[in-house]
C-alpha cells in the first residue's frame, strides 16, 4: 500500500510502550485514531499485531499507515523565541543540573509549561534552546503550574524521559515545596486527605474539594517557621499529582492559602500592609527520583527573587530549613 512508513526503533527509545513512542513520533495523531489503527492491526511491530502497551526493542521496525497530512510535525508557534534569542539565553542560565540523560531547570514563576488558548508565550515552544550537544529537543517530563517557580525536569532521550515519567507514576519521585501561607496551619504539620476534582467556568483551570466525585489527593505538610498569626513558612510534599493540589489543599482544607494566590485564596491570600510581591509564594525546591542512568537523581533550585524579598520581610532564614522535614512523619 502507498504511503506505507516503516520505522526502526533506535537504542535510546529501549523499553518504551508503543504507545508514547508513537505519539513523539506523530504528535498530530489523535488518541482515538492511533488505538484504532493498534486495534485494526495497521501498525505492526517486526510483522506482528501490537498492543498500546508492548515495550520496544532497538532495531524492531514498526510498520506505520498512512497518515496523510497528519504525519507532518506542527510549526512552531509563529513568534516562539528562537534558540539564539535573549529568552533562549535566559532559559540555558537556569539549568540546575545537566548531563546526557536529564536536565533540571529553575523553572521561574510567571512562564507556562505549555500552551494553551490564551498562551502564547510558554516553555514547551522554547525547548530547542535547551538541546545543547544533543540532535533532539529535550523533553518535558512533568508540569508545573505557570505561578510556581522551581525544579523542573527534562528527558534529554526518548528512554530517559520514559523512565523518568515512571519514576513520577509509581511515585518514587520525592518532591519538596515551599510555601509562604496567611496563617498558621492547625495542627503545624500532618497529612491532608481531601479528594479533588475538576472544576468548570470562568477563570482558568481550576479544583475544588469534592469527597464524593473527586479522585484521591493527598499531601504531607510541616511547618517550618512562623511570625505570630500571620503568615508561615511550610514545606509540602504531593503525595499525588493532582493540578493544583497544593494551592488547593492549603486554601480550602487547610485554610491557609499561599500567599498571593487569590485564585484560591479569595483576598484572605494577601496581607495588608506587608512588603511583598503580589504573585503566588510557591517554590518547587527539591526533587530526589532514580536517575535513569542508575543511581539517584537529587536537584535543589535557589529561591525566586519575590520569595527571598518575602523571607526578608518575614524573618524567615532558609539556611535553617530541615534536610527532610518529613523524616519523623509517619
Amino acid at each position: 500500500m502507498s504511503g506505507v512508513t516503516h520505522l526502526t526503533v533506535p537504542e535510546d527509545a529501549q523499553g518504551i510502550r508503543l504507545d508514547r513512542w508513537f505519539r513523539r513520533q506523530y504528535p498530530n495523531v489523535p488518541h482515538g485514531r492511533l488505538s484504532k489503527m493498534l486495534r485494526k492491526g495497521e501498525i505492526r511491530v517486526d510483522g506482528r499485531r501490537a498492543r498500546p502497551n508492548d515495550r520496544l526493542i532497538p532495531g524492531s521496525v514498526v510498520r506505520v499507515p498512512p497518515l496523510g497530512d497528519l504525519a507532518e510535525a506542527p510549526p512552531p508557534p509563529p513568534d516562539a523565541p528562537g534558540p539564539e534569542s535573549g529568552a533562549g539565553q535566559a532559559l540555558r542560565d537556569a539549568v540546575l543540573y545537566r548531563d546526557a540523560w536529564v536536565i533540571a531547570l529553575d523553572k521561574p514563576p510567571g512562564l507556562a509549561v505549555q500552551g494553551g488558548s490564551n498562551t502564547r508565550h510558554h516553555l514547551d515552544a522554547m525547548l530547542d534552546a535547551l538541546r545543547f550537544d544533543a540532535d533532539e529537543r529535550p523533553r518535558l517530563v512533568h508540569r508545573l503550574d505557570r505561578d510556581t517557580s522551581g525544579v523542573l525536569l527534562l528527558g534529554r532521550t526518548a528512554a530517559a524521559t520514559d523512565a523518568l515519567a515512571r519514576a513520577f507514576k509509581s511515585r518514587e519521585a520525592e518532591k519538596i515545596y515551599w510555601a509562604l501561607v496567611v496563617g498558621v496551619p492547625r495542627p503545624k504539620a500532618g497529612h491532608v486527605d481531601a479528594p479533588l476534582a475538576k472544576k468548570g467556568g470562568k477563570g482558568g483551570e481550576r479544583v475544588r474539594y469534592d469527597p464524593n466525585d473527586g479522585r484521591p489527593a493527598r499531601t504531607d505538610y510541616a511547618t517550618l517557621e512562623v511570625t505570630g498569626k500571620r503568615a508561615a513558612w511550610v514545606a509540602l510534599a504531593p503525595r499525588t499529582g493532582r493540578t493544583h493540589q497544593l494551592r488547593a489543599h492549603c486554601a480550602v482544607v487547610l485554610e491557609t492559602p499561599v500567599l498571593g494566590d487569590g485564585k484560591y485564596g479569595g483576598r484572605d491570600a494577601f496581607l495588608e500592609g506587608a512588603d511583598v510581591a503580589d504573585r503566588v509564594h510557591l517554590h518547587a525546591r527539591a526533587i530526589d527520583l532514580p536517575h535513569p542512568a542508575g543511581g539517584r537523581l537529587q536537584v535543589t533550585a535557589p529561591l525566586p527573587e519575590h520569595m527571598e524579598r518575602a523571607f526578608r520581610f518575614f524573618g524567615f532564614n532558609e539556611s535553617e530549613a530541615p534536610a527532610d522535614p518529613f523524616a519523623d512523619m509517619a
